[in-house]
């Protein structure tokens, strides 16, 4: 989210919501750009394997293209809030349609090397940065028509949750099967796809706009706000600290998969994209049952047992003999991930102070977001033998962090009083 709950007040146009239905003026945009987001996000790596061959260079490749998203975070916000979500997306989505078209192109004439290398490499950079700018709009449209639209908020909420999930299901099995006839296929239809979402950002709603004035601050002094109150909450606080641990792993896995599929169990990159698929397939299917735990055994308790299910997940997933066994295994972490982001959501949504909900709500998912980049980093300098060990070590480090997060939350009081208000909240008070 990048509008405050203490909006300012819109001008012009930006007054109103416009005519038209969420489908075609929300949904469908969110649906494009959801599934460019997830391709971009998910078979990058593989489109840097397929052309260099290099597990390092893959490493290397995933952390470029999650530094410029976290660089572009505080950025992309700012510019969203000055100039409207609907100019940022189509701007950022034309912008990503020219870039992976061009690259596409110039793959079929330049030789492999050097060359071939360098192309791949500042492509998956230059896409994260642009992916990032276009995620933020949508997501401040998803913000706005929310609270604009009659109805309950989750209403409109629980359908772009299930866009997103649908398009994580999506993107990487089609990334893969498109990357078994080369990158050239798979970065077309990525740029088909941003040619599409650019076009239908012209029809999503206005945000409301912030007069220079109000944006003296610049993204820094957004942050330096959200600082402060994060350090004012040591509840959420020691959750994002561990779900960025937990986060570290995530990133490893993600980055590693690829190297994993194809160099130890001899799998196609179709494989490791309907890796991705599953997992997302088996989290839409867990996140119900979290939801139901929540009456039963608390914020705590839901969060306690999915830190269990992700740490032995990870812990076993260097031991993995089979794809179908490390399928599993990283499916099950991924569904626990489920379990801790309703439980971080949660209490993010109780806790946070509605004058700060903004500035905070964007540091913590910067914080959220730097282990990605540190993943592809550590790829990059483990040498492919010791790899194992790599993971072994993080999964480790995971399991440490979570079981301190979840000590030091035992007894917390915003634990306790957010899971008494998210059970009176089913219950219809």
């Amino acid at each position: 989210m990048t509008v405050s709950l203490h909006e300012a007040q819109p001008a012009g146009r930006h007054a109103a919501l416009p005519e038209g239905g969420l489908f075609r003026r929300v949904y469908a945009p969110r649906a494009c750009d959801a599934l460019a987001y997830s391709m971009a996000t998910y078979a990058m790596p593989l489109v840097v394997l397929a052309a260099t061959g290099s597990a390092s260079l893959t490493g290397l490749a995933f952390a470029l293209e999650w530094v410029p998203r976290v660089a572009a975070f505080g950025f992309a916000g700012t510019l969203v809030d000055r100039s409207g979500a609907a100019i940022v997306c189509f701007l950022a989505s034309l912008a990503r349609a020219l870039v992976v078209a061009g690259a596409g192109a110039a793959l079929l004439l330049v030789p492999p090397g050097t060359a071939e290398t360098v192309l791949v490499m500042a492509l998956a950079a230059v896409t994260g940065a642009l992916t990032q700018f276009s995620f933020i709009a949508n997501e401040a449209v998803g913000a706005i028509i929310s609270r604009r639209t009659d109805g309950p908020t989750h209403k409109v909420q629980s359908v772009l949750i299930g866009i997103d999930q649908t398009a994580t299901l999506a993107g990487p099995a089609l990334g893969g099967a498109l990357l078994l006839t080369g990158p050239t296929w798979m970065l077309a239809c990525l740029s088909l796809l941003s040619f599409l979402s650019a076009g239908l950002a012209l029809q999503t709603p206005s945000t409301p706009l912030r007069g220079t004035r109000h944006s003296r601050r610049g993204p820094g002094g957004g942050l330096r706000e959200g600082w402060q109150t994060l350090r004012s909450l040591p509840s959420l606080r020691r959750l994002v600290a561990g779900l960025a641990c937990s986060n570290l792993m995530l990133g490893l896995l993600q980055s590693s998969g690829p190297v994993v599929i194809e160099g130890r169990f001899g799998r196609s990159a179709a494989a490791a994209g309907a890796l991705w698929s599953i997992a997302a397939a088996v989290t839409l299917a867990a996140i119900p049952c979290f939801r139901a735990g929540l009456d039963r055994l608390g914020l705590w308790g839901v969060g306690v047992i999915s830190a269990i299910l992700a740490a032995a997940a990870c812990l076993a997933v260097p031991q993995a003999a089979s794809y179908a066994g490390y399928v599993a295994l990283v499916s099950l972490f991924m569904a626990a991930d489920g379990g801790l982001t309703i439980v971080l959501r949660t209490l993010r949504s109780q806790v946070i102070p509605p004058a700060a909900f903004g500035a905070t709500l964007s540091l913590t998912v910067l914080l959220l977001l730097l282990p990605f980049p540190l993943a592809g980093v550590l790829l990059a300098l483990t040498p492919e033998p010791h790899l194992a060990d790599t993971l072994r070590a993080s999964a480790v480090l995971q399991a440490l962090t979570l079981l301190v997060t979840f000590a030091r939350l035992r007894n917390d009081p915003a634990v306790k009083k957010t899971a008494r208000q998210a059970g009176s909240d089913r219950t219809g008070r």
